[in-house]
């Protein structure tokens, strides 16, 4: 297992160096999991490293798991549906279709067809979010992050989001879930790199 941290001026374009040079499982898309706690800062991470991807020519777009959360209770259920509606399809050059939920109707939105566009014709396809990284998914994933932050630093990011009134009422429940999730199979025992998001 490899370590890096974000006090290294390159560490983005290093991990894409991990990236790239990572075998591919199936597919024509390449498929990263940022994967973490609440507050690790996985949704920068994966931005950057989208950043240092298409830096260097490789198509690259970024999936949010909170894309596919069906609700505040729905931590383990988004993992099959990654698997079910995205990846699995696309390992197996089949058309993608899935839904977006909706946080606000609480219910799932139309059918999208396709992953995002830029990475149609193939490329990286980066999935950040707690779940991104589990066993569900494990052998569709070919490069596995796991994102790291003290507890103190997750705890100030958490507060400092802008929706953190609404995320307040929920984090107690949704920590216990990524316990119950990574109890079960931990993705940090399997991360082929852990970043050290400090």
């Amino acid at each position: 297992m490899e370590k890096v941290s974000t006090d290294r001026a390159d560490w983005a374009v290093w991990t894409a160096d991990l990236v790239t040079g990572a075998p591919r499982r199936e597919g024509s898309v390449r498929i990263v999991a940022v994967e973490g706690r609440s507050g690790s800062g996985k949704s920068t991470v994966a931005e950057r490293l989208r950043a240092a991807l298409v830096a260097r020519g490789e198509p690259a777009a970024v999936l949010t798991m909170e894309d596919l959360y069906p609700g505040w209770a729905g931590l383990a259920r988004a993992s099959e549906l990654l698997r079910e509606w995205i990846l699995l399809p696309l390992a197996e050059g089949r058309p993608v279709v899935w839904r977006r939920y909706d946080w606000e109707r609480g219910g799932f939105g139309p059918p999208i067809p396709g992953p995002p566009e830029e990475v149609t014709g193939g490329g990286t396809l980066v999935v950040e979010g707690c779940g991104s990284g589990t066993g569900v998914v494990g052998d569709l994933v070919d490069v596995l992050l796991w994102v790291e932050a003290p507890a103190s630093e997750r705890e100030r990011r958490l507060a400092a989001r802008e929706d953190s009134d609404l995320y307040a009422p929920y984090r107690g429940m949704w920590a216990r879930q990524e316990e119950d999730v990574y109890a079960v199979d931990p993705p940090r025992d399997r991360a082929d790199l852990v970043v050290l998001n400090l």
